[in-house]
């Protein structure tokens, strides 16, 4: 459940009793597993047939401009993109989550360190 020590449960973010515990057979991983192939399957023909008509449009409208704006479209635009760019969330941060967070991790870290010492 991500990096030891750094997980929700151990941070103290998340009971762990409020976790689902899940049984399952063999027989039920693999019809799993082969369920989320056919997902990941649907996901990547439907990517690549969205690429495939957005690369025809490009060509159709680089087509049908004048010959002169033709050739500046062709041209790459290789300018790096900015160093100070914020990358894009799809919802607002949430207020003092960092510091919560930052608290339990030190508040592990410390446990360790005492378990350590003894």
């Amino acid at each position: 459940m991500g990096t030891p020590g750094l997980d929700l449960i151990s941070l103290g973010i998340v009971d762990a009793d409020l976790v689902p515990k899940y049984e399952l057979t063999a027989e039920d991983g693999k019809r799993l597993a082969k369920e989320y192939s056919r997902v990941l399957m649907r996901r990547h023909r439907a990517r690549q047939a969205a690429e495939s008509t957005l690369l025809r449009l490009k060509k159709e409208a680089i087509e049908a401009l004048p010959e002169e704006l033709r050739a500046a479209a062709l041209v790459p635009d290789l300018t790096p993109f900015p160093a100070n760019r914020f990358m894009a969330t799809l919802t607002p941060p949430i207020e003092g989550y960092i510091d919560k967070v930052m608290e339990a991790a030190k508040k592990s870290s410390d446990l360790c360190f005492e378990k350590l010492k003894c």
